[in-house]
């Protein structure tokens, strides 16, 4: 109990030191003529922190305390029946829901969550049938080991290769980021499983003594954002540093983001955490932002709507209070805009809509659900 207050207290000092330091000093951003309308399209929402598209389209908003909710239409549904028991405390809870890619046939989605108790929780997915009211058959396909006693830093998004296995992004648990150099846990990694539960046999670790099997790239702090790019072939991700050094990464398997060896940023009290931004064996960010955005939700733009956005990436920023757009040409990210500031709300997902329009959650326990729209 007294390492889940500290984190309490930790989380809360950090959150003030971000919001203290501001944006000032960040890398330069471009600006751009306001050529978009915001609208709402749900509001008045209990820490909104997900959204899924599905076929008929509706959307499926995935809440924090552990609901998902159907909205369809303008009208928002009753907390769908059959969804996992969650541990809600501090930032655990229910993190995400994603179809499976034969989801027309097999009726399947995934769940990620915090699932246990204050003295040992963790990262859990599950993956369940959805008819479009209820969940059924509810199976356990993957836990992080070992359980941890802090209510932070689970990571929990996800997202599916062309092979259709699943990856998920599990975080170091705060008071234990040293495990995420450790092979012999999943704290602070990304892993990759079958839809099944079952561990691919091409795995980078699968022969290596002592290694856990799903472990697909390490040396993570707390992921918030993973995707996968078809035009590209890339996994992108990006996770929150301590006092400054939020990433953007380029995941390939096998390989060690460095995480706490090589970091850009300071611990929350002032105190270094290490003297090395790089280091033999272990791989450089795409993007690094001093001081911290807080990035949140992740999306690369595909889309008619604002075809001069197309292949960009776009990161939802909770301190920051705004969208980071990441410029970028030929794989390389050549310049960035500020947008969406003008809500001043703290943006705890951005998604991009089978429509072309940009989706943003606004956090908090009256968060909403905006669409992105061009001006005319």
């Amino acid at each position: 109990m007294m390492k889940r207050a500290f984190a309490k207290r930790v989380l809360a000092g950090a959150a003030l030191l971000l919001l203290l330091t501001g944006f000032a000093g960040a890398q330069e951003t471009s600006s751009t003529d306001k050529a978009y309308r915001i609208t709402p399209v749900a509001e008045g929402l209990d820490h909104p922190w997900n959204l899924t598209f599905m076929p008929d389209g509706s959307i499926l908003v995935v809440l924090l305390p552990g609901e998902i909710r159907v909205l369809h239409d303008g009208a928002m549904s009753e907390p769908v029946a059959g969804a996992p028991e969650v541990y809600f405390e501090s930032q655990g809870g229910l993190f995400e829901v994603k179809l499976d890619p034969a989801f027309a046939d097999n009726g399947y989605v995934y769940l990620s969550y915090a699932h246990g108790t204050p003295d040992a929780n963790g990262t859990r997915v599950a993956r369940a049938r959805f008819d479009g009211k209820t969940l059924s058959d509810l199976e356990v396909i993957f836990d992080a080991t070992p359980t941890k006693d802090t209510p932070v830093h689970y990571g929990g998004v996800m997202t599916f290769l062309p092979d259709d296995t699943l990856l998920i992004a599990v975080g170091d648990g705060f008071d234990y980021r040293e495990d995420a150099q450790r092979l012999e846990n999943s704290l602070g990694k990304i892993v990759r499983i079958n839809r099944d539960g079952s561990i691919p046999a091409d795995n980078p670790f699968v022969d290596k003594e002592g290694a856990r099997p799903e472990i697909w790239s390490y040396g993570h702090r707390n992921p918030q954002g993973l995707l996968y790019d078809e035009t590209s072939g890339r996994v992108y991700e990006h996770e929150h540093g301590p006092q400054g050094g939020d990433e953007i990464n380029i995941i390939e398997a096998g390989k060690n983001y460095g995480w706490p060896v090589i970091t850009w940023g300071i611990d929350y009290s002032g105190a270094r955490i290490s003297p090395f931004t790089e280091y033999d064996g272990m791989e450089q960010p795409l993007l690094h932002w001093t001081p911290s955005i807080a990035p949140c939700g992740f999306t690369i733009y595909h889309g008619s709507a604002f075809p001069e956005w197309d292949g960009d990436l776009f990161v939802g920023a909770l301190a920051a209070k705004l969208v980071r757009r990441v410029d970028m040409e030929g794989g390389e990210v050549v310049g960035q805009e500020e947008l969406f500031g003008e809500l001043g709300k703290r943006i705890r997902n951005v998604t991009t809509g089978p429509d072309g329009y940009l989706y943003l959650v606004t956090d908090g326990e009256d968060g909403s659900i905006l669409r992105v729209e061009p001006a005319e």
